[in-house]
């Protein structure tokens, strides 16, 4: 079977160990990379404020940030993400290639890697994981813990009703392992760079029960392993978790196969108040924190801080339950598309991107960022017309249409800074084009999340930042076919054969510039049917003291803490 060797990791894996190098000289504060002047000095302790716990430490389960950040700095996978960027690079895979019908892919793998147990790390390891994975069972196969494989993969072993592109793993050799699958996706191998496929140890996942998952899929109890046994192959070790005082410790990995990380060690202390986080730094009592008030940039770079910001990957957006599924809670009147395109024309988004939104944020015209191979440039577009929804309203003859808004509290989300703010334009928006707005506000998490996936709002507000760069990630995360024959329930549980047809076979194409023809195609029926409102892309930023050097901010908000040092 002839191959096409995937040149761009070898090259992608020169440029990575470029950036790490660079990182450890010094760098200049002023340029805006995150330096200071002078060489930045090794070791020490960095106290980083994250916005919430973790859920556990085994990134199988994970599908929350604050997991994820741990994840990266303790797990690897075969791929890893460009510093600063969104395509794949080499991390434990040195490189792959890829059968001509794109069905299987041959990895050839890092020698000389040790998970921190000191177990070695070869092909036997890899395909381990890969088979865990695919024979999940009970509350394993559960949405709620293995989210990420069920996005990629799809079903298990046990489920042959819901069938999985994964069908095997061979370790042909100490250093190779081929992954073959059933049918070719878009979302393989790039879906390998979310820490939810990082490499585990074997050893540690067998002598720790890694599976063993109690309590109900709302509810889950998570391993031993999971909660205080971790193992990798990244540049820190797990140290410990105070889950009384929230904080997770995790230490310098002195046997990492490449450049060892600076810090001494890292201690992430939830903070889950914005303004305290912000009050924490300004007193000296943490180092950096996540997702900066747009509101605080100027106050914190005028006293000295460092406020990086990501360039933007993600989509805020409006969703609609005006689903068409008999028997679905939706809004009668929202499955008239004339009373959704009346919503869509209400919104004013250059209002919400100037006023609400950080600067470098632009109001977006479908459901992913233009930087997404498969964005198309002749999506139809709903521009601010207050007028123009009055008409549509009563030509639909829903003129004073209630609608049950809700909106989070307890949050700031990379694509929704102020969600209390954002809810307030929009809903003078809706009032002014002739709708009545009910509001409901409930915390984020769990309240507002088990509503709006259980269908309680008519409208809602809710976003998503890329896992990696592919068009799937978005539009197919959003508006695929599930196996109950429906599209996501964040979006009022409708079918639309004629966009899920569109996406499937834009996924099982596997020559590129179709594939990206065809996801154009499938962003241009998303927006004729209009699902939701897309509302904007906005750029998080992080935020570090002045004696902070070599965070490399991304768009993924996937950032790797090894490259960190704290001047003296």
């Amino acid at each position: 079977m002839q191959r096409r060797p995937q040149r761009l990791l070898a090259a992608s894996a020169a440029a990575l160990t470029a950036v790490t190098l660079t990182a450890c000289a010094s760098s200049d504060r002023d340029s805006g990379g995150g330096g200071t002047e002078g060489e930045a000095e090794s070791g020490g302790t960095l106290v980083f404020g994250a916005a919430g716990d973790p859920a556990m430490f085994d990134p199988a389960f994970g599908s929350d940030g604050e997991t994820f950040r741990v994840a990266r700095q303790i797990h690897e996978g075969l791929l890893t993400n460009e510093p600063g960027g969104t395509d794949p690079v080499p991390a434990l895979a040195e490189d792959y290639e890829v059968s001509d019908d794109g069905l299987e892919y041959t990895f050839t793998l890092r020698q000389g890697v040790t998970f921190h147990d000191d177990t070695e790390f070869n092909a036997e390891a890899v395909c381990f994981n890969f088979d865990r994975w695919y024979n999940f069972e009970g509350l394993a196969q559960s949405p709620s813990a293995s989210y990420y494989y069920q996005a990629v993969f799809g079903g298990f072993a046990s489920t042959p009703d819901t069938p999985s592109i994964y069908e095997s793993c061979e370790a042909t050799d100490e250093d190779t392992a081929v992954i073959r699958l059933t049918q070719v996706t878009s979302k393989f191998p790039a879906a390998l760079s979310l820490p939810a496929f990082s490499i585990q140890s074997p050893t540690a996942l067998q002598e720790y029960d890694a599976d063993n998952l109690s309590g109900s899929e709302d509810a889950l109890t998570y391993s031993e392993y999971a909660l205080e046994h971790p193992t990798g192959t990244g540049p820190f070790r797990f140290e410990s978790w105070d889950r009384g005082n929230g904080q997770v410790t995790i230490v310098r990995n002195e046997d990492y196969w490449g450049e060892p990380a600076l810090l001494d060690e890292i201690i992430f202390r939830t903070i889950s108040d914005q303004n305290t986080r912000r009050q924490e730094l300004q007193a000296g009592s943490i180092d950096g924190y996540d997702f900066v008030a747009p509101a605080d940039y100027q106050t914190l770079e005028d006293e000295g801080f460092q406020v990086l910001v990501r360039d933007p990957f993600n989509i805020l957006y409006l969703g609609f339950n005006g689903g068409n599924v008999p028997g679905t809670t939706a809004n009668p009147a929202l499955k008239d598309p004339r009373v959704r395109q009346a919503i869509a024309h209400a919104i004013d988004r250059d209002t919400i991107v100037s006023s609400l939104l950080p600067e470098g944020a632009e109001a977006a015209t479908q459901f992913m960022p233009p930087t997404v191979d498969g964005w198309a440039d002749d999506v139809t577009t709903y521009e601010y017309d207050a007028a123009r929804a009055r008409q549509l309203l009563q030509e639909a003859g829903a003129e004073g249409t209630t609608l049950r808004f809700y909106y989070p509290t307890d949050v700031s989300r990379p694509y929704l800074p102020d969600p209390a703010a954002i809810y307030q334009v929009v809903s003078q928006n809706l009032t002014d084009a002739g709708f009545t707005i009910e509001p409901v506000a409930l915390p984020w998490n769990p309240d507002y999340l088990n509503a709006v996936q259980a269908g309680q709002a008519d409208i809602h507000l809710l976003g998503w930042t890329g896992d990696y760069n592919d068009a799937y990630n978005f539009i197919g995360t959003f508006f695929a076919e599930a196996s109950n024959g429906q599209a996501s329930a964040e979006f009022g549980a409708f079918s639309a054969p004629e966009i899920f047809e569109a996406l499937a076979q834009a996924d099982a194409e596997p020559d590129p510039s179709t594939r990206t023809e065809l996801y154009q195609e499938a962003n241009r029926r998303i927006m004729d049917y209009l699902p939701g409102v897309p509302i904007s892309h906005s750029p998080p930023a992080l935020v570090v003291s002045e004696d902070v050097s070599g965070l490399e901010p991304s768009p993924l908000t996937a950032e790797v803490f090894s490259t960190v040092s704290i001047g003296g």
